[in-house]
């Protein structure tokens, strides 16, 4: 790829099935940017939890925001899958995304609309899943430093909570592209996940 070339990799699946940790990967090896859209909406949740309009947080986002050292909390999590139901908030966040994504020299982008609606011209779309028994205990090791009484059982219904809750909004529901590569992570180590993500983009960039 020509240096400046403008190249897309879109991630989407629900929490904790691995696109996060494909991103960064894909991000450090492919010498992309990689933007996690999820802290997008976690940051809107969180100032609206702390009594803001969301619509208002999301057109006055700033970088600082995406900083907030509890933005990884379930609580953010369950936060912003409610804001990202909002038609109005997603519009007012997906100019952002797509100017990221078209930056020159490549980006990645990990979220649950980005092949479908924020990027449906990407040049790599990967759906990523995982089983619920594999995500929960994934969060619920993830969390449990910060949150030493969550129990596993109280992460899996959380996430399938806010499965439901993507998958049914109206507004840009979760769901993989149709020309999507579906990329199953239950049985996977980190290093063969990544290994079958580069090859997918390797192949995109010949």
């Amino acid at each position: 790829m020509a240096e400046g070339a403008r190249f897309t990799v879109a991630l989407d699946g629900p929490a904790a099935s691995g696109k996060g940790t494909l991103g960064r990967a894909l991000a450090q090896a492919c010498g992309f940017a990689h933007l996690d859209t999820g802290l997008l909406y976690r940051a809107v949740g969180a100032r609206a939890a702390a009594g803001e309009d969301p619509v208002a947080a999301a057109r006055s986002l700033v970088p600082e925001d995406l900083s907030r050292a509890d933005l990884r909390s379930a609580a953010a999590g369950q936060a912003a899958s409610r804001v990202a139901a909002l038609e109005e908030v997603r519009a007012a966040l997906l100019a952002f995304q797509r100017d990221f994504a078209r930056r020159p020299g490549g980006a990645v982008l990990d979220g649950r609309d980005i092949g479908t609606v924020v990027c449906p011209g990407a040049e790599v779309k990967l759906f990523v899943t995982a089983s619920d028994a594999v995500r929960s205990r994934r969060r619920w090791l993830e969390l449990r430093a910060h949150q030493p009484d969550l129990t596993q059982v109280e992460v899996l219904e959380d996430l399938r909570a806010r499965d439901a809750r993507d998958r049914e909004r109206a507004a840009a529901p979760l769901r993989p592209a149709p020309d999507a590569m579906l990329l199953d992570t239950s049985d996977l180590t980190i290093e063969a996940a990544i290994a079958r993500a580069l090859s997918a983009v390797e192949a995109a960039r010949r």
